[in-house]
């Protein structure tokens, strides 16, 4: 940037300095024309009066000397000597003696060492007095010397004002010049330079210079318009210098064929990636895909056929991968590298993969051909295979070469374990889908205890999976993964249908038991979900009364008006409401206040532990008594042992559940065990 101009250093002063000085000396030097002028006036003006004065007493001063009359001599002096310019004034003979004179001083005046010089101290005046009838006879002399200080002090005032008003005027007549010039010339000249400092070097076109008001068509307009042409051709210049540098920059940063970022280009965006997962503790998947027997391709179709496909993935893999979750490049011959950002879980990672190789396997038109195509897939996650951007690039290239060697159209990760743990979940995921078709699905019943008068007044339904060829599932083990694909929506429903008809059938056998169904989360979400509960209940024309929902507390935190308003409804149906796992999720007495809820359920990891753990036990007491202050049922799953069962019921706890009573059984062992409990529960009050 240009440096700030010192005052002296402005246009506007300069011209102002010169333009006073030239004032000024054009002022003294007029002036002093007029003042020598005015002296020259003022020499001729005492000369005109010493001739008027010697003219006046001529006749008088020749009959003094004619007539040798000395007292008429003194009076001619005396006459003279009334004007105060006379200094001497003396009548002579032509001998030289004197006839009559008088002297006086000359005026004591502090301005005589200027005018002195210039009009002299005294004028002397010498005339021949002689009378008409003989002019060439001389009878005498007059003299008379003027003192020049009157004259020359009225000459010196003169002067001064001259000088004064002549300077003034010049110097009046130089500012009203400099403001002109100042309007016309300096002021647009520094509005001029204020926009040029305001152009963008960089970008010289896109701020041209403001052209000053007025002077469109003069000189500073012409040379305001040059300027700006001179702007936009510099522009222009620099605009097709940066797209050339754009160009071969592009040419050696991506991919001339695809138009992808090139090996190079990729490596340096994933250190950035990396750098960035790192601050948010995020999770990266690189994955290297190749096009399996791709060789093959370009010797039976030709290269360009090759190229076409090449071009046709790419566009594929950037159109159905959001630049913002994802990053595409291509390494060279027939692989592509993509990038995974914020992920999950391996899972995602696999969901992705299957994506990419789904998109693989759309046969591509590439002139006269249609080729169908298959990839392998290899896999790195950051940062547990690597934390380098070489290392993780390296670890997913060998991860898909070694994967080629096995088999192709398949997916494979760097690390063993999470390819086997990846492949068991997507195999469940299949396995999944089919099971309700196959009927592989059953509910067993775990009884629940009324602790005060040791009635069972309900049953919990709960799923299992019996699978064909692993066994019994754990429905911990494949719950989370219905939930994450949605199929716990149909297999709910499923439940829910299965619980129903159970519970009327047990009623219309005079067993009026309450049965409790869990609610996914994701079931909760459904805008149908208040309609297929009340249908499953009118196709089985089971009470409300009797279907309990447990739901958990994080299932209805993410979006608590839509799940306040769906339990509502199916309260004032009749529905029973209670909270599943109390204390493990947000335990907050603001959603207690809005929810319709019946009962609080302690988890059973609080229940496990009681009275051996001080903590558990604390925490199971603070929800028996926040329950009873709420006017809430209690109910504790999880009881195992009679202690237990004593202490819980001592505390006040409503309902138990547990190994301790039954573990969950199938139908007919459920209606076995309530007619062995209450036969015992008969003979130990008798």
């Amino acid at each position: 940037m240009p440096r700030a101009l010192d005052v002296e250093q402005h246009l506007g002063y300069r011209i102002l300095r010169w333009m006073l000085a030239t004032a000024v000396i054009c002022g003294v030097l007029v002036s002093s024309v007029q003042v020598v002028l005015d002296a020259r006036r003022v020499s001729k003006e005492l000369e005109a009066q010493a001739a008027q004065t010697i003219s006046m007493v001529r006749d008088a001063a020749t009959q003094s000397v004619f007539s040798i009359d000395d007292i008429l001599a003194r009076q001619v002096i005396d006459g003279l000597f009334a004007l105060k310019p006379i200094h001497l004034a003396r009548i002579t003979h032509p001998t030289g003696e004197e006839l009559g004179g008088r002297v006086r001083p000359l005026r004591d005046n502090a301005f005589r060492p200027i005018t002195d010089p210039i009009f002299g101290a005294v004028q002397e005046y010498r005339e021949s007095l002689s009378r008409s009838a003989s002019p060439d006879t001389v009878y005498g002399y007059l003299e008379i010397h003027f003192d020049t200080a009157p004259l020359a002090a009225t000459w010196l005032t003169r002067a001064a004002v001259t000088f004064a008003s002549g300077i003034a005027l010049a110097l009046i007549l130089g500012l009203i010049m400099f403001v002109v010039f100042h309007l016309l010339l300096t002021r647009p000249l520094l509005r001029i330079v204020h926009s040029v400092k305001k152009v963008d070097p960089e970008k010289p076109d896109d701020r041209l210079i403001a052209l000053p008001r007025g002077h469109r068509n003069d000189e500073l307009g012409l040379w305001v318009n040059a300027t700006n042409n001179l702007l936009v051709g510099i522009g222009d210049s620099q605009k097709r210098h940066r797209e050339a540098e754009d160009r071969v920059n592009k040419l050696s940063r991506y991919d001339q064929l695809t138009g992808l970022p090139s090996r190079d280009t990729f490596l340096e965006s994933l250190r950035d990636e990396i750098i960035t997962a790192q601050k948010n503790n995020r999770t990266l998947a690189l994955m290297v895909c190749g096009i399996d027997d791709f060789k093959s391709v370009n010797d039976q179709c030709g290269f360009r056929t090759g190229d076409i496909i090449l071009q046709t993935m790419a566009s594929r893999l950037t159109a159905n991968l959001p630049a913002e979750r994802f990053m595409v490049a291509r390494l060279g011959s027939d692989q592509f590298v993509i990038v995974e950002k914020n992920l999950k879980d391996g899972f995602q990672a696999a969901e992705t993969a299957e994506k990419i190789l789904a998109s693989f396997a759309t046969p591509v038109n590439a002139g006269n051909h249609r080729i169908s195509l298959t990839a392998t897939i290899g896999i790195a996650l950051y940062p547990s295979d690597a934390k380098k951007a070489d290392p993780l690039l390296q670890s997913a290239e060998q991860t898909m070469a070694l994967a080629k060697r096995s088999s192709h159209n398949h997916f494979q990760f760097y690390v063993a374990s999470i390819d086997k743990q990846i492949r068991e979940r997507k195999q469940l995921e299949k396995d999944l889908a089919s099971a309700l078709v196959n009927h592989e699905f059953h509910l067993v019943y775990q009884p629940q205890i009324n602790l005060s008068n040791k009635q069972v007044i309900g049953a919990e339904a709960l799923l299992r999976w019996e699978h064909p060829e692993k066994g019994l599932v754990p429905p911990d083990y494949f719950i989370p993964v219905a939930e994450a694909n949605g199929s716990i929506v149909e297999i709910g429903q499923w439940v829910l249908d299965q619980a129903c008809w159970q519970a009327a059938r047990w009623a219309s056998e005079g067993k009026s038991l309450r049965v409790a169904v869990n609610l996914s989360a994701v079931q909760l979400r459904q805008e149908s979900i208040v309609e297929d509960i009340l249908g499953a209940l009118d196709r089985h024309h089971l009470p409300a009364a009797l279907l309990e929902l447990e739901v958990t507390e994080t299932s209805f935190m993410t979006n608590m008006a839509d799940a306040i308003r769906k339990l509502n409804q199916l309260q004032q149906a009749g529905i029973v409401i209670s909270v599943d796992d109390f204390g493990t999720g947000y335990s907050s007495l603001t959603y207690l206040k809005k929810m319709p809820v019946h009962s609080l359920k302690i988890d059973k990891q609080f229940i496990r532990d009681l009275l051996v753990n001080e903590e558990d036990t604390r925490i199971a007491n603070i929800i028996i008594d926040l329950g009873r202050s709420l006017k809430l049922k209690v109910i504790a799953e999880g009881v195992e042992t009679a202690e237990q069962e004593a202490y819980l019921t001592r505390r006040g706890c409503d309902i138990g559940q547990g190994y301790f009573f039954s573990k969950p059984v199938p139908p007919r062992d459920f209606e076995s065990f309530l007619k062995t409990f209450h036969r015992n529960i008969v003979e130990n009050n008798t």
